[in-house]
């Protein structure tokens, strides 16, 4: 099942383990629990302190539970953890075997502080690479409290489940039998959607940091080599991110970065958290941004507010914070998120398997979803605004050359239609004929574009009416001591290998302000 790289790989890691773990499994006589007897035995034979019991009597099967000896954690896989979970189940085998997780300890102590039993339950698609996240953040809370259960289950695997529970969208998070979130969430935002005192303790730790010469809001590529430039010059850095990583972690595929020839996008986003903090950075994680203060005199402090409550001041600012999906913005879109609405392909692809689905949008993207999905649904309806498609001619040709794909140019979609529960078709205009067409079909896939995350700014700097951060060369926006870099500044050229490089020179920018500006004698005194 492994081949001979991974299982060297798995050998290695395992090495690490300190107490021994046993795996029980739950199997029946289905191809699918010979897969994972098979799995588990491979896991068995990489350490000598794995041990494989298959004597479970879980109503799920096939699945398996792990443990670390003396401990009392539950962490169950209703899944063949390879693909993207593979990661997680080497991940949940070290935490069990007594390798600590890496994280900070005050995020630690708050999963510790957790008093009450909390059960539950990820579905998940082994193709989903926003997955792996949310899986690995729950394991790891199981492993520190032991109130706290999971169980990872394969949407493919356990169809009948997804049906019942009507599960549109992975992942997908029940706590104690209810919809607890849908998508992508760290262990910081799972944390805040469990807290009781509306992040008053978050907001608190912020108010208390001193001030920084430089934070960066936002921790993507631009965020994160700023990050790593401004901590280079030995000045005071601090990186306020709603999700570290940004729009990479929603990336599939990287072939483009000069000097990597392949990775993909939640990888690349571990490797530039891990870089950052190389340096003695400051990163908090889960930090929504909504206002930006700036400094009321030269060389005074900018204050950053977060939606906790919380505030972040410091001598300069970098904006970092990216773009997002953009909406088709009709009747049903927000209704039905998650619920057959999704802006996902690989991640979502799979729950629709053997049913009908449209791609909305036309350019690479929606080729290359409407490409992807064709292998795995019945049917894919491609619309698109314009009378021809936006996408490269190779892309374009291979959608043509695929049988179960229908393109519509020249259509404006006017609404996605549901029952209530789930998505039923949408409804499009003939741009030409000015006619109405109703689509039947189980799910949209919306692939128009991206908006920069630039709303909280409005009045504060200069914005394009494209709502981008207007920079000049150096990456300084309207106010001075701003400054600004990536996807949500008026670069053009939306690549990752540019916001970095944005970064980097928006972080030189800041340090050479500061060292040109004296610090007022209010900032002096507070970053004494």
């Amino acid at each position: 099942m492994l081949d001979d790289n991974l299982k060297a790989q798995l050998k290695a890691y395992l090495e690490r383990l300190t107490r021994p773990v046993e795996i029980v499994a739950s199997l029946d006589d289905r191809p699918q629990s010979r897969e994972l007897r098979e799995l588990l035995d491979e896991l068995a034979s990489a350490s000598a302190l794995v041990r494989v019991d298959t004597g479970g009597d879980d109503e799920r099967r096939p699945s398996f539970s792990l443990r670390g000896e003396g401990t009392a954690m539950a962490i169950r896989f209703a899944a063949i953890p390879l693909g993207h979970e593979f990661a997680s189940l080497v991940l949940s085998l070290l935490w069990a075997g007594g390798h600590p997780p890496k994280v900070e300890d005050s995020v630690i102590d708050r999963i510790r502080a957790i008093d009450t039993d909390l059960a539950f339950e990820v579905y998940i698609s082994l193709s989903c690479h926003n997955c792996p996240d949310v899986v690995q953040a729950l394991n790891m809370m199981a492993v520190i409290n032991p109130r706290i259960s999971v169980v990872t289950i394969d949407g493919g695997l356990f169809q009948n489940e997804i049906e019942d529970r009507n599960i549109m969208g992975v992942p997908s998070v029940y706590l104690d039998g209810e919809l607890f979130a849908s998508g992508r969430m760290s262990i910081e935002e799972i944390l805040a959607k469990l807290s009781t005192d509306d992040g008053a303790a978050e907001a608190k730790r912020l108010d208390a940091q001193a001030p920084y010469d430089v934070l960066m809001v936002g921790g993507g590529p631009a965020g994160a080599a700023a990050a790593v430039y401004a901590a280079r010059k030995g000045i005071r850095t601090g990186v306020a991110a709603e999700r570290f990583g940004g729009q990479v972690l929603d990336t599939l595929a990287i072939e483009n970065y000069i000097s990597v020839p392949h990775t993909d996008g939640p990888s690349y986003a571990v490797a530039l958290e891990q870089h950052v903090r190389e340096y003695e950075v400051d990163i908090m994680n889960g930090q929504r941004a909504i206002e930006l203060v700036p400094a009321a005199e030269p060389g005074g402090l900018a204050t950053v507010r977060f939606a906790n409550g919380g505030n972040l001041r410091a001598r300069a600012v970098v904006l970092s914070t990216g773009a997002r999906w953009r909406e088709i913005n009709v009747p049903g879109e927000s209704e039905y998120r998650n619920r057959g609405v999704a802006y996902c392909p690989h991640c979502d692809g799979p729950l629709f398997k053997g049913k009908r689905v449209a791609v909305i949008g036309g350019g690479n993207s929606g080729v290359e979803a409407a490409i992807d999905l064709a292998g795995v649904v019945e049917h894919v309806t491609l619309i698109e605004f314009l009378p021809e498609l936006r996408a490269d001619a190779v892309l374009v040709a291979k959608l043509r050359s695929l049988d179960n794909v229908r393109i519509i140019t020249n259509a404006r979609t006017t609404a996605i239609n549901g029952d209530g529960q789930r998505v039923t078709g949408l409804t499009y205009v003939d741009r030409a004929s000015e006619q109405t067409h109703e689509v039947p079909l189980a799910g949209v896939f919306v692939q128009i574009g991206l908006v920069p995350n630039t709303d909280w700014l409005q009045g504060t700097v200069e914005l394009s009416r494209h709502g981008e951060i207007v920079v000049d060369e150096r990456g300084q926006t309207s106010v001075p001591g701003i400054f600004a870099a990536g996807d949500a500044t008026t670069v053009p050229y939306k690549q990752i290998v540019i916001a970095a490089g944005d970064g980097a020179k928006a972080a030189l920018s800041a340090f050479d302000y500061l060292i040109r500006t004296p610090a007022s004698a209010r900032a002096t005194a507070a970053l004494a």
